[in-house]
């Protein structure tokens, strides 16, 4: 895993009912970019020294930007199709 200060580490839930995680990565304390990563998690406020596991990735601030785009249009439609008004 790679990552540089100010990208995004998601870690998926672990079953259904998990909600996925979401950190900013604050510093990385390896010149190679590998793990531990300071990590500021959005769900809690809390600051870690994280070493992400198999169910985590790394993502831009423009491919997580991205993500939400596509998430927002994909509820959009559904919304529209079910006939709800947002």
């Amino acid at each position: 895993m790679y990552a540089e200060k100010g990208n995004w580490l998601l870690v998926e839930g672990r079953t259904i009912d998990d909600t996925p995680r979401r950190g900013l990565i604050e510093e990385v304390h390896s010149p190679d970019g590998s793990p531990p990563y300071l990590v500021h998690w959005t769900d809690t406020g809390h600051r870690a020294l994280t070493y992400p596991g198999p169910d985590a990735h790394v993502l831009t601030a423009e491919q997580l930007r991205a993500q939400e785009d596509i998430a927002a249009a994909h509820f959009s439609s559904m919304q529209h199709t079910s006939g709800e008004h947002p």
